[in-house]
């Protein structure tokens, strides 16, 4: 087992970008207010989870309806922020390790998964400190992570990497087109100011198939993905056929 006592305090590694790890200490206190600036990001957050939840169930052999499907499933939220993933699978019965390179973002997921009564083992550290550590889990979780980092090949590898036979890889991030500067920075930062101007370079997004070929010597099989799609109207994200902006991705062993 890792020892928390040698990676709760620090963080060293050089597939880290202290530039975006100081933006998220910013706003790590904000991300739990419902009525705040980030509204927008937790309805997202909700939507992409109810999903997350529903196929993980499904590839796992458990009935999505039951409130505990996930039970017993051992799963590593990989970059969890503040916790918003985390939580909620820890309520539908998992057994949740969240890891964050930020350690303002672990302190404010700890405190609200203790608020909300929940177990969730957060931890101040890097995927691979659980590689040396020879952990692995029955899910992996990397969603809105990938295009923070500098070597975006080696962050999914890790993950792949920490997935136990049979189970599951679920990636979730940004498509690289034309359609996603439009909507997720031109229109998300500058116009509506859904999340800070600055919260995304374009150029590090990444496309569905660059994924596929970086799980692939990890012998994985893309079982279900989605797209997500929000109403600027109403305020309501749905899933869409179209993975052009915001898309998800699940993958068997």
């Amino acid at each position: 087992m890792l020892d928390k006592s040698k990676v709760t305090g620090s963080v060293s590694n050089d597939n880290v970008s202290e530039q975006e790890i100081a933006r998220f200490n910013a706003l790590a206190q904000e991300w739990w207010d419902p009525n705040g600036k980030y509204k927008t990001a937790l309805a997202f957050n909700a939507a992409r989870t109810e999903y997350m939840i529903a196929q993980l169930a499904s590839c796992h052999g458990r009935d999505p309806s039951s409130p505990d499907c996930l039970e017993g499933l051992r799963i590593l939220d990989v970059g969890c922020g503040g916790g918003l993933i985390s939580e909620a699978l820890a309520k539908r019965g998992a057994i949740v390790t969240g890891v964050d390179a930020s350690a303002m973002s672990i302190e404010v997921a700890r405190r609200h998964a203790q608020q909300s009564g929940l177990l969730v083992d957060y931890r101040h550290c890097l995927a691979g400190q659980l590689l040396a550590e020879d952990e692995r889990f029955d899910v992996v979780i990397n969603a809105e992570v990938v295009e923070h980092v500098p070597d975006q090949a080696a962050l999914i590898n890790d993950c792949a990497r920490l997935v136990k036979p049979s189970g599951s890889l679920v990636l979730a991030t940004l498509n690289r087109t034309v359609k996603s500067w439009i909507i997720a920075i031109l229109g998300a930062e500058y116009v509506m100011r859904y999340l800070p101007i600055g919260t995304h370079d374009w150029k590090m997004f990444v496309k569905p198939e660059e994924l596929a070929g970086w799980v692939a010597p990890e012998h994985f099989k893309l079982v279900n993905e989605t797209g997500m799609k929000l109403n600027p109207i109403t305020g309501v994200w749905r899933l869409s056929y179209s993975l052009a902006v915001n898309y998800i991705q699940i993958y068997r062993r």
